[in-house]
């Protein structure tokens, strides 16, 4: 199944927040990539930290992938064959965004909730979401813990927010 997705510019930030809070961010258990990505340290954080560490991981996934959007047009999504048993309560759905260029892998891991399906991970081009931060914060936890981590995606956010 193809479908043409039309792409706005997505140059205002405030903009682009507001329209994945939304239109994405309730098909997405951001908790649940949130957590992932922090890895064994989330159950340690406080409440506080946790909410925060959200916001500012959604804030620099948001900022990362609003300019890359920003350079896509006229493509279309191909939607590959799931795999998966009616019983099953996580499913990797397989898409591939067709245009101009070699195509672009773009897997998204969902699990059944009681609101439907959310997302809770995303592949690009091979490359798994959470598993490309948990090391980077897992190492930013080792050296600065939680609240360092937290300090350093708010330092990131508000430097990519300049650019």
């Amino acid at each position: 199944m193809n479908r043409f997705i039309p792409t706005p510019t997505f140059r205002d930030t405030a903009r682009v927040m507001a329209l994945v809070d939304s239109k994405v961010m309730p098909h997405v258990n951001f908790q649940r990539m949130t957590a992932s990505a922090v890895g064994r340290h989330w159950r340690s954080a406080t409440p506080e930290q946790q909410r925060r560490l959200q916001e500012e991981f959604k804030l620099l996934l948001v900022r990362t992938y609003s300019g890359a959007l920003a350079q896509v047009k006229d493509q279309s999504i191909a939607l590959k064959p799931l795999r998966a048993n009616p019983g099953d309560n996580e499913v990797v759905v397989r898409t591939e965004i067709k245009g101009r260029g070699e195509p672009i892998q773009l897997d998204y891991r969902l699990e059944r909730s009681g609101n439907g399906w959310k997302v809770y991970d995303f592949n690009v081009l091979g490359i798994w979401l959470v598993e490309q931060y948990r090391a980077s914060f897992a190492q930013e936890i080792s050296a600065s813990g939680i609240d360092g981590l937290i300090s350093k995606l708010a330092e990131r956010n508000k430097g990519a927010s300049k650019a």
